[in-house]
């Protein structure tokens, strides 16, 4: 299927233009303390003419295997995680920056007090993220860092979440695979 600008985009973001609509898909949360667990992704990505695009995600525990064999997937399974925020593609360009890369940067807040600064690069359907700033209100669980991975492989997208947190080194925290639902 072709790739068409979403209508009044910004051109600041378009380097991230392929991310605008709304993805779901089904994926894994796993740390150290954390048993595995299947999660549905539901992820909208959208703007308003500014040079930024929104985010936001849900991931939600997936249903029971006994209740998908049995066809009941309702939609009202708990939120594991809810995020929102920004994405900005700056002005400025690294010196040190590739030709077909672009600066991006990801500002998101949770409501479970945190929020995060991302910034990284943007090409070719890749965007690597690397956290710059973790701040959290007194309460909030201890996060020191975090990095993001999404791409567009053959039309889905497929996003990873490393975290450093509870003590524990970066590692693998969350992934999943996505389709577009809506442009």
């Amino acid at each position: 299927m072709p790739f068409s600008l979403p209508e009044g985009l910004a051109p600041e973001v378009y380097p991230l233009a392929w991310l605008v609509g709304r993805w779901q898909g089904e994926g894994v949360v796993v740390y150290p303390n954390i048993p595995e667990t299947r999660v549905v992704a539901d992820v909208v990505v959208d703007h308003d003419g500014g040079p930024y695009l929104r985010w936001q995600s849900t991931l939600r525990l997936a249903p029971a295997e006994d209740a998908v064999a049995a066809g009941d997937e309702s939609q009202d399974n708990p939120v594991w995680a809810t995020e929102s925020g920004y994405w900005r593609v700056p002005p400025e360009r690294p010196d040190d920056l590739p030709a077909d890369r672009h600066p991006v940067e990801l500002l998101l807040v949770d409501p479970a007090g945190h929020l995060t600064l991302y910034a990284g690069m943007t090409g070719n359907g890749r965007i690597d993220l690397v956290s710059d700033l973790v701040a959290r209100t007194p309460d909030a669980a201890e996060v020191s860092a975090a990095t993001r991975l999404l791409g567009l492989v053959r039309g889905e997208l497929m996003w990873t979440w490393d975290l450093a947190a509870f003590g524990e080194p970066l590692q693998s925290y969350a992934s999943a695979r996505m389709s577009r639902v809506e442009q």
